[in-house]
């Protein structure tokens, strides 16, 4: 291919003028939201200056990237269904509130944007085809795309696995702290709060939790919310038990234990079901790798006499 579509010196001024402008655009986010965070001070003189992402842009790349993403979403651009996905898939995987929107867009923005870059110049120099060269160039740009949203799946996946295996032991502590006397919000709050070194991901769950039982005024809706959050079953069924309870007024210990014992026992079937396919995974290797080794010790020593008795002179 001699010709290309663009120079690489038009590409470098493309790239340099769309990061000056990302960081003019960022610094003027970055004064509104001091100034919108003060005026809230202000109003509020309890609550603390809380800046998100109010460092200074240049020196962390993470968090220009997160006011980038954070400029894509207040522009309207992103239709309001896309962001609420994004948003809901983000707490999935952990990252609620604060710059986790913006981070995950801005990568979005950079993968677009550098993906084709990093293709064009591999492919850009040497001598391939134009469909080669166009079809490179759209690969890179539909997986600097996708990257993003593969590495959020990936976290989502390990999160929500977190979560589902360390909570039959977060309810056994909160057995614990029911039958010391420990009222509902107090109880989560202090699971989270010991259960933060074993499973991070609980307890932040847990966390949330808490903090919606304690300034929420209903206190089904925040129970509630806690299984939707995750879609997990377990944690949906862990929120209809507490309903339940207060709503009936059944011992709360006695149902913890029971849904503990219940979940405990859901993850050895589990258990027992991956152990029930695992010959059926392992017959493909079998055939592939084990049968042609054994046809070659057995088979191999006869073919060789065959061999050697159609040899000229026998």
């Amino acid at each position: 291919m001699n010709s290309l579509p663009f120079s690489p010196p038009l590409l470098a001024m493309l790239a340099a003028g769309f990061v000056g402008g990302s960081l003019l655009l960022m610094r003027a986010l970055d004064k509104q939201d001091k100034v919108r965070a003060r005026l809230s001070n202000a109003n509020n003189p309890n609550l603390p200056v809380v800046l998100d992402g109010s460092r200074d842009t240049t020196s962390s790349p993470v968090d220009a990237i997160a006011k980038l993403g954070s400029a894509l979403a207040r522009s309207g651009l992103l239709p309001a269904a896309t962001r609420a996905e994004f948003e809901q898939t983000l707490a999935q995987a952990g990252w609620r509130g604060g710059r986790g929107l913006g981070l995950f867009l801005g990568c979005k923005v950079l993968g677009v944007v550098l993906m084709p870059l990093l293709a064009y110049g591999a492919v850009g120099h040497g001598q391939v085809q134009p469909l080669t060269f166009y079809s490179v160039m759209a690969f890179s740009l539909v997986a600097g795309l996708l990257a993003p949203d593969f590495v959020l799946r990936q976290m989502r996946k390990a999160h929500l696995r977190k979560v589902e295996q360390g909570l039959p032991d977060a309810l056994d502590m909160l057995v614990i702290c029911a039958q010391a006397g420990l009222a509902l919000e107090n109880a989560i709050e202090r699971v989270a709060i010991e259960f933060a070194s074993a499973n991070k991901a609980v307890s932040e769950e847990l966390a949330v939790c808490a903090s919606e039982l304690r300034i929420g005024s209903d206190r089904r809706a925040a129970l509630t919310a806690l299984g939707d959050r995750t879609g997990l079953d377990t944690m949906k069924r862990f929120a209809a038990t507490l309903i339940q309870t207060m709503q009936f007024g059944t011992p709360l210990t006695h149902a913890l234990r029971v849904l503990a014992s219940e979940m405990r026992t859901d993850s050895l079937t589990k258990f027992e079901e991956k152990a029930a396919k695992l010959p059926v995974f392992l017959t493909f290797p079998m055939i592939l790798f084990i049968l042609p080794c054994i046809f070659i010790v057995v088979g191999g020593p006869a073919a060789v006499r065959v061999s050697q008795m159609f040899k000229p002179g026998h």
